[in-house]
Order: C-alpha cells, then sequence, then structure tokens
C-alpha cells in the first residue's frame, strides 16, 4: 500500500494519541456521528484505532455494525483498518473515504443514512434480532426505551 503524501510523517505515537481507550471507559462515538458524510464511519474508525492501539476492551472493530457502513460504501474493513494505522487523522480518513467508496449520489448516501438512524430490531436481520433479545434486558436499563438500532449504542453509553 502506497502511502497519500498528506499522510506522510505520522507515526504510531500519532495513532495512539487519537486512539479512545475504550479499555478504560471512553467510548466510541455515537454510531449517528459521522465522518465523510457517513453513519457509523466514525464509530467504526474509533474502535479501528482502538483495536491498533490495544485499548479496545470489549468493543470489536469489523463486527456487523462496522460492516453495514463497510457492504454500503464498498470499502474493505482491512483496507480501511490499513489506513487507519497511518496515524490518519479524521479529516485524512474522510478523504480517504472519499476517495476509496463507490461512487453515490449524495441523496443515496442521505437515504442511507436516514434508514440506518431510524432502523428498528425489527427490520434488522433475524441473526442480529437474535442477538439483541438477550443483550437489551442485559445491558439496558428497564426504563430505557429502545425505539431503534443506534439508541441500544447511545443509551448504554450514556449519551441517552
Amino acid at each position: 500500500m502506497s502511502i497519500p503524501p498528506y499522510i506522510l510523517g505520522m507515526s504510531q505515537e500519532d495513532l495512539k494519541s487519537l486512539a479512545p481507550n475504550l479499555a478504560n471507559g471512553e467510548f466510541p462515538r455515537s454510531p449517528r456521528a459521522t465522518i465523510g458524510g457517513y453513519v457509523i464511519a466514525a464509530r467504526a474508525l474509533d474502535k479501528c484505532r482502538a483495536v491498533l492501539a490495544g485499548t479496545n476492551g470489549d468493543y470489536h472493530f469489523d463486527c456487523p455494525l462496522d460492516n453495514c457502513f463497510f457492504d454500503f460504501a464498498g470499502i474493505s474493513a482491512d483496507e480501511f483498518k490499513d489506513f487507519v494505522a497511518t496515524g490518519a487523522d479524521d479529516e485524512a480518513v474522510a478523504k480517504w473515504i472519499a476517495d476509496h467508496a463507490k461512487r453515490l449520489e449524495s441523496r443515496e448516501v442521505i437515504q442511507w443514512n436516514n434508514d440506518m438512524r431510524s432502523k428498528r430490531v425489527c427490520d434488522m436481520p433475524i441473526e442480529l434480532q437474535e442477538f439483541l433479545e438477550g443483550y437489551i434486558p442485559e445491558f439496558i436499563p428497564a426504563e430505557k426505551i429502545v425505539y431503534c438500532w443506534f439508541d441500544v449504542y447511545d443509551i448504554e453509553e450514556g449519551r441517552i
């Protein structure tokens, strides 16, 4: 992989300074947060950096949520991880996404983002529904209501 000129000079220390410490109580960004215009991408980036820095704790990169973004954008998780490993900051990652994602009309991305933001558990593949059937009662307080998939992350991580 050749490293673009705007990344030259970045080090592993740069990467470590960008990585959240998910093993010590920090959280990745909400799946609602965007980078490069895509929901989920900023969260995937935070988890990727944490995995590379060894600070991911119980968080996993290249999980079903991350793969929703990768599949839609036509980006491989391995290529994304290789680029993030260069120490790229958010701006460089956003540019990389723009350069490597399949060509989509802006309205296609808007529609996908809004679909993801409002995706109900019952609209998800059955494998994820089965997983969440046990996960929600175990990790989400009983008084909290999950209206859509992203609520699970934002409730658990204290954003809502």
